[in-house]
């Protein structure tokens, strides 16, 4: 998808106040106001749902200005203890558009879908690899039905559960209240504390990350990492790009 909507950019205050705040810390109050345009449009890039390239939206800048809380040893020592919620933007695909909102569009048919290319592939064997190697404990594996998602956990980690929480809504343009559902949606995901010793694998879309954070996961294939606290909040300790995993 190549527009970013300033309904988005509603959420990113909320998003980041859920995200980003300190283990235990207090939320402050955020006042938004409505826009008077429903969209805000960037041009230019390839890649993912959209949004690469050209001006940065919020979300794009708030990926961009993201600084990691934890690297390097200090990472993967938290990684290997468990405790996380690993959210995975899809591997790459063969080209941008958007499909959610194609009308000959089927979730039980890839051909009708984008579909990883040979770099997107490469991707996830890449992940998959450097999380045995570094000895990184996964639990569940849950994805969206699209076939990217599902594909992408498939290759790196043998297994996944489909979850139509993960999903598009079926537009390419969303309204304020299109943005809410998807936060609603994604956010039991985000918040829900693994069990003991291990981590969650989540890979799902661009939009759905950006609607519960206020961040546009860019590009492909690069993971959040956050760590629940059991109280319906989380803080996002880094981000990881599909070959720094075997950096750590």
């Amino acid at each position: 998808m190549s527009k970013r909507l300033k309904a988005v950019e509603l959420f990113l205050a909320v998003g980041l106040t859920a995200g980003l705040a300190a283990c235990g810390g207090e939320s402050p109050e955020v006042e938004v106001e409505t826009p008077p345009d429903a969209a805000a449009e960037v041009e230019g890039g390839e890649g993912g749902e959209g949004g690469e390239g050209g001006d940065y939206s919020a979300g794009e800048q708030a990926n961009a200005d993201f600084e990691d809380k934890l690297s390097g040893a200090d990472l993967l020592g938290a990684l290997q203890e468990g405790g996380h919620v690993i959210y995975f933007r899809h591997a790459q695909t063969e080209r941008d558009y958007a499909d959610q909102a194609d009308p000959d569009m089927s979730l039980d048919d890839c051909e009708t879908q984008r579909k990883l290319n040979d770099i997107g592939e490469e991707q996830a064997e890449v992940i998959g690899t450097a999380f045995t190697q570094k000895e990184i404990p996964v639990g569940e594996v849950i994805t969206s039905e699209y076939c990217r998602a599902w594909k992408t956990a498939d290759i790196a980690f043998g297994r996944y559960t489909e979850n139509s929480q993960l999903n598009f809504l079926p537009f390419e343009d969303y309204t304020e209240a299109q943005v809410e559902e998807m936060r609603a949606n994604v956010m039991p995901l985000l918040t829900a504390v693994p069990a003991e010793g291990e981590n969650t694998v989540i890979v799902g879309h661009d939009d759905i990350f950006e609607a519960a954070t206020g961040i546009y996961p860019d590009p492909q294939g690069i993971a959040y990492v956050l760590t629940p606290d059991g109280n319906g909040e989380f803080t996002l300790q880094a981000n990881l790009l599909p070959e720094e995993w075997a950096e750590l």
